[in-house]
């Protein structure tokens, strides 16, 4: 099994002859709903794991919940975390509970296997405190003049091993890290501690005085203590890659004086109709939006895997709706090739997982299965399923008819016919109001 390393830039192998694979996914920051861009990555980390498991090993994922807000270049007066909290006129915490279970619930949609743990960062508050108090200790870490903990970027001679980014090329209040009024002795140091200054929730005692703990620290020690010091795979959107886990490999590698990652793995962004979803453009897509228009979430899965993870990807409604239809052509097949539990190893698929998580290449080879006239296709489709997770074996529900539905379609064909537009448009509503999709045609209307 082989995965490409961002840090050395070259496919890695990995050693699938342990008994256990330790894994870390950098998780949601819990102020709002994860969109499918988001997704994208956490999806990554469950096919590596399946990958691993099909291999025989046995994947052992850590993933955090990041609800200590501050993600934003000013910490103090633009938390995340508490502006949502003061949006909706709740406690911050309960914001973070709110939208950690919503991030469950997409998990479990999208047919993603849960982690061994999803750790939240504020309950590791002591787990942090400790590794600060070592990096201080070993003098990679200081006190600023306003009482915030910082890392000394300097300190860290392989600075910019993952991103390519080198220190005296960085300019000062670079993305994420917090501009200060010449409390840092060098303007590419990162905190690792936050004094509270006026700041009252969300706030905890430390050696330090009250604070908060600065964004990556909490990868490292949570990474660190809960993977036994080392990280076999590490996953992550490919945003992260700079500045947050150049800081984090900084402060681990810093804490055991060795690597603590063996492979970095990152995602590349999602696109949606061919622009960056951003709140600006109008364009976010949650999993509930594709739910609601009625599409099985699970077309999004397959819509990433027909894709590369390492390739920018632009989702569009059309792919979704293709890959709905994909999903159903292929359940129904199944249930026609019969039922039965025999798998059958296909080599180019097994070939295609293990090099560098080639899904797309899978589902073009299942495809062609498809379309073969080879006896085995029900087994071949359930051994790639262990991987894709696409569910093939799930029946497919028919769906009825009802009476009054086929009255609302009768009345709005005649509507039609007589030209009373507004009353076939009010009725076309009731239709999708009840679930159905219209289509109007040359030939007439048509559902499903």
């Amino acid at each position: 099994m082989k995965l490409y390393d961002t840090q050395s830039r070259q496919l890695k192998d990995v050693e699938v002859t342990q008994e256990r694979i330790r894994m870390y996914c950098c998780g949601p920051t819990v102020y709002r709903d994860a969109h499918v861009g988001n997704l994208r990555t956490f999806l990554l980390s469950d096919l590596i794991a399946r990958i691993v498991r099909l291999n025989g090993a046995t994947p052992y994922l850590i993933q955090n919940i990041t609800d200590v807000g501050h993600m934003s270049e000013d910490f103090v007066n633009d938390d995340k975390m508490l502006s949502q909290a003061k949006l909706e006129k709740i406690d911050p915490f309960e914001i973070a509970r709110k939208y950690e279970a919503r991030f469950h619930t997409d998990l479990a949609a999208l047919n993603i296997q849960p982690a061994a743990a999803y750790p939240r960062a504020s309950e590791s508050i002591d787990m942090m405190l400790e590794l600060i108090g070592k990096l201080v200790d070993a003098d990679f870490a200081y006190v600023g003049s306003d009482s915030s903990v910082y890392f000394s970027a300097e300190k860290f001679a392989t600075y910019g091993a993952i991103s390519g980014n080198k220190l005296d090329s960085l300019k000062p209040g670079h993305r994420y890290e917090y501009s200060e009024d010449g409390a840092k002795r060098f303007h590419a140091d990162w905190a690792l501690w936050k004094a509270a200054g006026d700041r009252t929730e969300m706030v905890w005692d430390s050696p330090w005085g009250k604070g908060f703990p600065g964004w990556h620290i909490e990868c490292s020690a949570m990474s660190l203590q809960l993977l036994d010091g080392h990280v076999d795979i590490h996953v992550g959107g490919i945003d992260l890659r700079f500045p947050h886990h150049e800081n984090e490999r900084a402060q681990s590698n810093a804490l055991i004086n060795e690597e603590a990652v063996s492979l970095w793995v990152h995602g590349e962004h999602l696109l949606f109709e061919g622009k960056k979803m951003s709140k600006s453009s109008g364009n976010v897509v949650l999993l509930n939006d594709v739910i609601d228009k009625g599409f099985d979430p699970l077309a999004i899965r397959l819509c990433f895997l027909e894709n590369k993870y390492r390739s920018q990807m632009d989702l569009t409604w059309n792919s979704i709706e293709a890959a709905d239809e994909t999903l159903k052509r292929w359940r129904n097949k199944m249930a026609l090739w019969g039922v039965g539990t025999e798998i059958t190893v296909d080599p180019e698929i097994e070939t295609a997982f293990n090099t560098d998580l080639d899904t797309s290449r899978a589902i073009i080879r299942l495809r062609e299965i498809e379309k073969s006239d080879q006896p085995d296709k029900a087994s071949i489709f359930r051994y790639a399923d262990q991987v894709l997770g696409l569910d093939l074996e799930r029946p497919v529900v028919a769906k009825v008819l009802t009476p009054h539905m086929q009255k609302l379609l009768d009345d709005r064909a005649l509507a039609r016919s007589e030209k009373r537009w507004s009353d076939s448009d009010q009725l076309r509503g009731e239709l999708e109001n009840l679930g159905l999709e219209i289509k109007d045609t040359p030939e007439g209307q048509s559902w499903s």
